[in-house]
């Protein structure tokens, strides 16, 4: 099995062949970005595409419904699914390895969240993109002790595991001894890896001795997810180190400084998982 790394354009302002150059200069293997993103919105998608391939990079391409990533309680579930079809119909010329879609609202009664969700996936099984779904926080995903009813009744549903937004919504770390993470584990199909913690989504450093813990949880998990897209055999193992901005990375009173370069941090991330996760050549 191949592993991938992907570098996020969260936070990233730079121009394609700037996020190209990046990405290769520190070792990654493509990039992951919001379909809506400058980099990729300021060309013609057909053509971002050719650039990513004469670069020889992957693209995982983010979709996003209800405006933003944390959804407008305004915005109705047909809303959504407008959204996620206008995307679907989009992102198909990039080609993507992969799409991680951030949908749905925790708000959503269960009814609403199973009409919604029946309509979302035809729209993806008709798009005929490989597609999952991000555990995500404020979104339908959001709660790990409830993962099990939208497995059960939803049995096309992937995911795209990002277990710091669970970590804050329990107060606790994931282990793989955890139900909701043996559940999900069959299903996972991309890892954002980022290490949270039980009181915040994101960590000062992975590899600050202080948080060794978390990062032994989330490695722990992450192994689990892996061990099982091989017994899978799927071709690649896909992973995006996601630590970003926005209130994540942690600064310092006064003078609203960050205690970490986001950029190091993720290169040093991508090199611990290639280490973890050498894999076995391309596929």
């Amino acid at each position: 099995m191949e592993t991938v790394l992907l570098t996020s354009l969260w936070g990233f302002a730079g121009s394609l062949e700037e996020a190209i150059t990046r990405a290769r200069r520190h070792g990654f293997d493509g990039l992951e970005a919001n379909l809506r993103h400058p980099a990729l919105a300021a060309l013609p998608l057909p053509e971002v595409a050719a650039r990513l391939a004469d670069a020889g990079l992957a693209l995982v391409v983010e979709l996003v419904s209800g405006g933003d990533y944390v959804p407008d309680l305004a915005r109705t579930p047909e809303q959504h699914l407008w959204e996620l079809a206008e995307q679907l119909e989009g992102c198909a010329a990039l080609d993507p390895l992969q799409v991680t879609l951030i949908t749905g609202s925790d708000s959503w009664p269960w009814e609403r969240q199973q009409a919604f969700f029946w309509r979302a996936l035809a729209l993806v099984e008709s798009s005929g993109l490989p597609v999952s779904v991000e555990t995500h926080r404020s979104r339908s995903l959001s709660d790990p002790w409830r993962i099990g009813r939208w497995l059960e009744a939803f049995p096309s549903l992937r995911l795209t595991a990002d277990l710091s937004h669970w970590c804050v919504a329990t107060e606790r770390l994931m282990t793989p001894d955890l139900e909701p993470i043996l559940a999900i584990a069959a299903r996972v199909d991309h890892i954002h890896a980022r290490v949270g913690h039980a009181q915040g989504p994101q960590v000062s450093h992975p590899f600050a001795p202080e948080h060794a813990q978390a990062l032994a949880a989330h490695r722990a998990c992450w192994e689990l997810f892996a061990a099982d897209q091989r017994r899978r055999g799927r071709a690649r193992l896909t992973l995006t180190p996601e630590f970003g901005p926005d209130g994540y990375l942690p600064t310092l009173p006064f003078t609203d400084q960050p205690v970490a370069d986001l950029l190091a941090v993720n290169t040093a991330m991508a090199a611990w998982l290639r280490k973890l996760f050498p894999g076995d050549g391309p596929a």
